[in-house]
């Protein structure tokens, strides 16, 4: 036995090393995977702030001024807004502000959310179109905040947001080169205004004036604009007309199924490339122009506001207002105002009193 006995221990000896190595490479093994563990969460952390960040929303409401008194401090109960309905019949209690239509929700982080949208339309290639082609970008940009000031001074708890609406397809009375009766506003032009809303923490609408062309083939046009974080999409539907028929002297109309196809459209569009929610505007300013309406839904990450954009009388356009937003209830309403062709211009008190409250007040 004491022959064998250095060699029994050198084979001791060596089994020992070789569990001490065994050992040193499953601890490294571990630590190795702990690592990558590691590092993967934190890329993955990482990436979901990225992404929060991109989905972000990039404008900056304005907020209201120091001394603003809220409307709602300033009425009395009589002022109360629609206590009752266009035939006297008894209307719900609508607490001063409220955007949402009656039996409505908001599952998104659209800007209508928490803000109102303060807009002036038109375009720079035509001063009969709106006040946007009347002014110099920085002129119309600095006019354009102090009409938006006023509505976040009056509705504090609902901060409104600046927001360039641009004609980018303008509907013509003669056919042009593609035969749609549309001409497309200049990419130099658009990128302008793109660019003074980033500028100044402002939205854009880009609205599409169809002519005979589809509202689809409209919305793929302008796309590269729309995955813009900033950009959102208005649609005009008076001037979209049928074979033989021109925009301006014949009532044009668009079908809501077409609306929400584009809905959809934008709402894959945003998911894809990971953009903070958008919102989607049809103006409406009589019955016929809009079909299938029931067919326009709001999705998670695109909101939906019916802008009735009728001229006139303030009385005539308050009825009619009820009649196509409140009582044809979608997510979200809204309301133009013409500076050079409604009876009186109604005061922005007034227009928020209406139910709903405007989400977006747009002006011409």
């Amino acid at each position: 036995m004491k022959k064998y006995l250095p060699i029994f221990i050198t084979v001791l000896l060596i089994l020992g090393a070789c569990a001490d190595k065994t050992l040193t490479n499953e601890k490294e093994a571990t630590s190795s995977d702990q690592d990558k563990s590691t590092t993967e969460t934190k890329q993955e952390k990482d990436k979901e702030t990225e992404s929060k960040e991109q989905r972000k929303q990039p404008y900056k409401p304005l907020e209201p001024s120091e001394d603003a008194v809220s409307l709602k401090e300033t009425l009395t109960k009589e002022d109360q807004p629609d206590k009752d309905g266009q035939d006297g019949e008894p209307q719900r209690t609508v607490p001063l502000g409220e955007t949402l239509a009656n039996g409505m929700d908001d599952p998104s982080d659209g800007p209508l959310k928490d803000h109102r949208l303060v807009t002036y339309y038109g375009t720079p290639v035509s001063e009969h179109m709106g006040i946007l082609g009347k002014l110099e970008p920085e002129e119309y940009i600095k006019k354009l905040k102090e009409q938006t000031q006023v509505y976040s001074d009056l509705d504090p708890e609902r901060p409104a947001v600046p927001t360039i609406e641009l004609i980018t397809t303008m509907a013509q009375n003669a056919p042009g080169k593609d035969g749609d009766y549309v001409r497309m506003t200049a990419e130099e032009n658009i990128e302008t205004y793109v660019e003074l809303a980033e500028k100044h923490d402002a939205l854009v609408l880009l609205d599409i004036q169809l002519g005979t062309d589809t509202v689809m083939n409209q919305v793929q046009m302008i796309e590269k604009w729309l995955k813009h974080p900033n950009v959102n999409l208005a649609i005009d539907t008076e001037f979209h007309v049928a074979e033989g028929e021109k925009p301006g002297e014949d009532l044009g109309q668009v079908d809501g199924r077409d609306i929400q196809e584009a809905v959809e459209y934008l709402s894959e569009l945003t998911e894809k490339n990971n953009l903070p929610d958008k919102l989607v505007l049809v103006h409406q300013f009589t019955g016929p122009v809009l079909t299938h309406k029931d067919a326009i839904e709001p999705t998670d990450n695109v909101e939906v506001a019916i802008n009735f954009d009728g001229w006139g009388a303030a009385a005539d356009k308050q009825a009619l207002y009820r009649k196509y937003i409140r009582d044809e209830p979608h997510q979200y309403g809204a309301f133009k105002i013409f500076y050079d062709k409604d009876e009186p211009v109604m005061k922005p008190e007034d227009v928020l009193k209406m139910d709903p409250s405007p989400a977006v007040i747009n002006y011409q």
